[in-house]
């Protein structure tokens, strides 16, 4: 008796299930469909430029950039990768520099931006304006090559790092605004319960303002990764070039070599276009894959990071 009472009363599966008309199914598979072809547009580009990479330079002198090149070629990744070759020491240079930089402005950024949210700073408000004003004007190149120097970052690997390790004033506004968003009761017990500053910033608030740490961690890396202007200014000897600057001067001697033999008799056809491509691919390959892993971090700590405050 109890078994059927209770099989009587117990909901039915099918009942449960939603039920979609024709015109929402018509209206998700439209949807589905418009942001796979944006994917497909997004992607195309990419495929592209590693199918190119692999072209060999007469097959793209003749057919230009395709999808389905008239002959294969490793030629510019040869090149990259020869043993007398400074790729792989500029890929150590710039990973550490990366990473170093990375790691160390976000951590100065983060206490920076804790600081201006925290209402026991005084002068906070003072502070905040006097960092804008940075965002808006520079001292010049002139102030900072002196600077650079006077704290010997001239030819050594700290010169990739420390002219870019200040904190970014629009990245420091981000932490600070995400720090506003958490309850300020939250700080207020920490004190009650005899818990330092220190301990509260990172031991509290460090953990909680992951997301906006993630996204400045990105946008640091991605600085970090593509800057060769601090080479360029800063940096005399090739061991200490960052990948960008050592490309770039691959790229303009393989140019002045194309030129050179343009109306020469000796068949010299170095792979100039598939070489641009084949940078891009080493270049762009970190980045792409650290993004996956800062994702599901990035969009909430710049929403919340930029609206809140």
């Amino acid at each position: 008796m109890n078994s059927t009472v209770a099989a009587a009363t117990k909901p039915s599966n099918t009942n449960n299930k939603i039920k979609h008309s024709t015109g929402e199914n018509v209206g998700t598979f439209v949807i589905y469909l418009i942001v796979a072809l944006f994917a497909l547009i997004c992607v195309l580009p990419f495929v592209l430029v590693i199918i190119v990479s692999f072209s060999s330079e007469k097959s793209i002198t003749i057919n230009g950039y395709s999808f389905w090149p008239s002959e294969w070629s490793a030629a510019a990744y040869k090149m990259l990768f020869l043993p007398s070759s400074s790729v792989p020491q500029s890929y150590l240079v710039t990973t550490i520099a990366t990473v170093v930089g990375t790691v160390v402005a976000s951590f100065i950024t983060f206490g920076a931006g804790y600081t201006l949210a925290n209402r026991s700073c005084r002068y906070r408000d003072g502070l905040s304006l006097y960092f804008y004003i940075t965002m808006v004007f520079s001292a010049g190149l002139v102030p900072w090559y002196m600077m650079c120097k006077t704290l010997n970052c001239y030819d050594n690997i700290w010169a990739l790092i420390v002219p870019s390790l200040l904190f970014n004033p629009f990245n420091m506004f981000l932490v600070r605004n995400f720090v506003r968003g958490i309850p300020a009761e939250l700080n207020e017990s920490a004190k009650i319960d005899g818990a330092g500053e220190v301990k509260i910033a990172f031991g509290i608030y460090f953990p909680l303002c992951m997301p906006v740490l993630a996204t400045i961690a990105l946008f640091y890396a991605i600085g970090y990764w593509n800057n060769y202007f601090n080479a360029v200014m800063l940096v005399n000897d090739e061991k200490y070039y960052s990948l960008q600057m050592l490309l770039f001067k691959i790229q303009s001697q393989i140019t002045a070599l194309s030129k050179l033999t343009a109306g020469a008799t000796v068949n010299v056809n170095p792979p100039k276009e598939s070489f641009k491509m084949a940078t891009s691919v080493i270049t762009m390959g970190p980045i792409i894959i650290l993004y996956p892993f800062l994702q599901k971090y990035f969009v909430k700590g710049m929403v919340v990071g930029a609206v809140k405050g």
